[in-house]
């Protein structure tokens, strides 16, 4: 690992705009005139505290640009919301969509940022009328949110967490949708689909096997990268971060699961082309 000091930038994304996106992508930018493949989601797609994210090996391992469209801590909304990303994946060859977590987008019970998914902004009436002992004031982040409800009843939170998965469900294949050509859904997580849908101490939180098989059908693949216990042995191992980032990046897959997920999107890829 690579540590600098406080405050420093440990790592240059090359932070770049596309079209009339409002959203800093990682760059250095590529050239959409030529065949390239897109890939959309997360932090993990983002590949923070990453000289080489699994976008970037791809792009070695296949020889094709690849635009990275990553937004870190993104849930579906921000992208439903882009008018950029759904022109780019209309163009590319292939578009990689990754598997992001329901608790980061607004639903029956709150609403979240429009583009940092990750904000809490407000609780509805709804969410008030099972909860009339919080005060919602007191959370920002959506994390913070779901764990403490839970933590308080896990009964009332059952009904939160249902909902969150329903609007996963129709936001996922409304995205898909919007997105059109041909699409891989990957999932890239330290744990496998098959859990419970209950956790929430990882992403994606509260996605099942079961809702990433309803969307079969809008998809040209389905890719699933459980990151192997020896790449998750290697914990921040190679990982550039500076010292006061050390507690996020330790919340992140490092360099060999990218390569993992790497590996097994190219050979979804190559199938596709």
């Amino acid at each position: 690992m690579t540590y600098e000091g406080l405050g420093t930038r440990a790592l240059d994304y090359f932070p770049c705009r596309y079209g009339a996106s409002k959203l800093l992508f990682r760059g250095p930018r590529r050239d959409l005139s030529t065949a390239y493949c897109a890939f959309v989601g997360g932090t993990e797609t983002y590949g923070k505290f990453l000289a080489s994210p699994y976008p970037s090996i791809i792009e070695r391992e296949i020889g094709m640009p690849c635009v990275n469209l990553g937004f870190p801590n993104a849930g579906i909304d921000v992208f439903m919301h882009d008018p950029f990303v759904p022109v780019a994946a209309a163009g590319a060859q292939i578009s990689v969509v990754q598997v992001m977590g329901a608790q980061n987008m607004s639903n029956r019970f709150y609403t979240v940022h429009p583009r940092r998914n990750d904000r809490f902004v407000k609780a509805s009436q709804m969410m008030q009328a099972v909860y009339g002992d919080v005060d919602f004031t007191e959370f920002h982040f959506t994390k913070h949110l779901i764990r403490s409800l839970m933590a308080l009843s896990a009964d009332r939170f059952s009904c939160v967490r249902r909902e969150l998965q329903q609007a996963w469900q129709a936001r996922m294949e409304l995205l898909l949708s919007k997105l059109g050509g041909k699409i891989i859904l990957l999932w890239f997580a330290r744990h496998s689909p098959d859990e419970d849908g209950f956790s929430t101490t990882s992403d994606p939180m509260f996605v099942t096997r079961k809702m990433i098989e309803s969307l079969r059908p809008h998809v040209a693949d389905i890719v699933e990268v459980v990151a192997s216990p020896a790449a998750q042995a290697q914990g921040t191992r190679g990982m550039i971060f500076a010292q006061m980032e050390a507690p996020a990046a330790g919340h992140i897959m490092g360099p060999a699961a990218h390569q993992e997920a790497a590996d097994a999107v190219s050979r979804s890829i190559n199938r596709l082309i």
